[in-house]
C-alpha cells in the first residue's frame, strides 16, 4: 500500500509539473516579438503622415496667381462657379491702427494692396446711398454693353461689361472708399458681383457685413486687405486675394476673387 501510495503520488507531481510546464511555453510564445515590419511599408506610412511645409505669403500669392491665369484664359468662373473661392485662413495682415487705411500703386502704377483696420462705427456711417462716385481705375478700358450667361444659375446678364469695383468696398469703409484710384480696379460685373448679386467681391464684403450685424456696436475690428493680382505687365488684373481676420478670430479667411467673363474674350493688356 505504501509503495503504491507513494507512486500514485510521484505520478501526479509529474503531471502537475507538465501542466505548469505547458503553460509556461503557451505564455512565452504569446509574447514572443513580432516579426520586424517592412522597412519600406514603415517609410511610406510615415511619408503619408508628415505634413507638408508651410508656404510662404510669396509662395502662396503665386500658386494663386497662377490660378487665376488659368481660370481667366478658360473663361471660368471657378470652382464655386460664383466668381470667388476660399483658400483657407487669412494671410499676415499690416497691424494698423482701428479705423486707418491704405490705397497705394504697385511698383508699375497700378492699383496695389489695399488694407484697412475696420470698425463698426464706419459700417453704420456707410448705411444708406453711396458715399461717393466711383474712380476711374488708374486704367479703364473701353467699356462695352454685352451679354453674359451665367453656368451658376442659367441667367443671362445685359449690360456693361466692366464696373469701377472698390477693392475695400463703400458698404465697410463709407466716403473715404473714394479717397483715392488706387482702391479701384477694372472688374468685370461678375468679378464684382458675381452671378447671382453675391458672389464675386460681394462675397467677401458681405461675410464682414454679416459679422457687424451680429455683433452691434461692438469694440472689435476686422482687418481687411485686398491684393489685386496681375499676370506680368498686364494693366487689368486677374482677379484679387481678399484677406479677412477680425481681432476675436470669428472671421479669417481668404478669399480669392475671378475677374473673368463666361463665353467672353478679355484683353487685360
Amino acid at each position: 500500500m505504501t509503495f503504491k501510495l507513494k507512486s500514485t503520488l510521484l505520478l501526479a507531481i509529474a503531471a502537475l509539473s507538465g501542466l505548469t510546464l505547458a503553460g509556461c511555453i503557451d505564455e512565452t510564445a504569446t509574447n514572443a516579438p513580432k516579426p520586424q515590419e517592412n522597412a519600406s511599408e514603415r517609410s511610406i506610412e510615415d511619408k503619408a503622415t508628415e505634413k507638408s511645409p508651410k508656404k510662404t505669403p510669396e509662395t502662396r500669392k503665386v500658386i494663386i496667381a497662377k490660378d487665376l491665369v488659368t481660370y481667366t484664359t478658360e473663361k471660368s468662373p471657378g470652382p464655386t462657379k460664383n466668381y470667388y473661392f476660399e483658400n483657407g485662413h487669412a494671410a499676415e495682415i499690416k497691424n494698423m491702427e482701428p479705423g486707418t487705411f491704405i490705397f497705394q500703386a504697385d511698383s508699375k502704377g497700378r492699383s496695389g494692396v489695399a488694407v484697412a483696420k475696420l470698425t463698426y462705427n464706419q459700417f453704420e456711417e456707410s448705411k444708406g446711398s453711396r458715399q461717393g462716385t466711383p474712380l476711374d481705375p488708374p486704367y479703364w478700358p473701353r467699356n462695352s454693353k454685352v451679354a453674359i450667361t451665367y453656368s451658376f444659375n442659367d441667367r443671362t446678364y445685359h449690360g456693361y461689361m466692366w464696373n469701377r469695383s472698390h477693392s475695400i468696398a463703400d458698404s465697410l469703409l463709407g466716403a473715404a472708399s473714394y479717397d483715392s484710384v488706387y482702391n479701384f480696379t477694372a472688374g468685370t460685373r461678375p468679378q464684382n458681383v458675381g452671378a447671382d448679386q453675391k458672389g464675386g467681391m460681394r462675397y467677401a464684403e458681405s461675410m464682414v457685413e454679416n459679422y457687424w450685424r451680429a455683433h452691434p456696436n461692438t469694440n472689435q475690428t476686422v482687418s481687411y486687405q485686398t491684393t489685386p493680382i496681375y499676370h506680368e505687365d498686364e494693366r487689368i488684373p486677374r482677379g484679387s486675394i481678399v484677406d479677412i481676420k477680425s481681432s476675436d478670430g470669428q472671421l479669417n479667411r481668404e478669399i480669392v476673387v475671378i475677374n473673368s467673363a463666361e463665353g467672353l474674350d478679355i484683353d487685360y493688356n
